[in-house]
């Protein structure tokens, strides 16, 4: 003797299942912007003008300010940083960086 499921409560379980599905696939495709958007992250950047200011900061991660630019480049190589992202530190002044602000605003400058 099996237990039945109304199949009004089996349509409104799979309902809810779709609807939390297509939502997670809304929240992937955003977090994967395309290069052709002009917000590219690192591993999608092929070049330094496709490069986004918030996947840059991503392998920046962990940086201790203050710091220099080749502290900065050590640290993004650590981090397994794309060429994009060493090209465009490699191209930042020679000074002291004091916080993630000072090298996005750097980051702006540059590119």
């Amino acid at each position: 003797m099996g237990l039945g499921v109304c199949p009004a409560v089996r349509d409104a379980v799979k309902q809810a299942v779709r609807s939390m599905a297509e939502e997670r696939r809304s929240v992937i495709e955003e977090e994967r912007p395309s290069v052709k958007g002009g917000h590219a992250s690192a591993a999608q950047a092929g070049s330094v003008e496709e490069l986004s200011a918030s996947a840059f900061q991503k392998y920046l991660h962990g940086m201790d300010y203050p710091g220099g630019k080749q502290d900065l480049i050590s640290l993004a190589r650590k981090n397994n940083a794309p060429d994009a992202v060493i090209q465009v530190l490699e191209m930042f002044s020679d000074k002291t960086f004091h916080s993630a602000a000072d090298v996005s605003q750097e980051f702006g400058r540059v590119k």
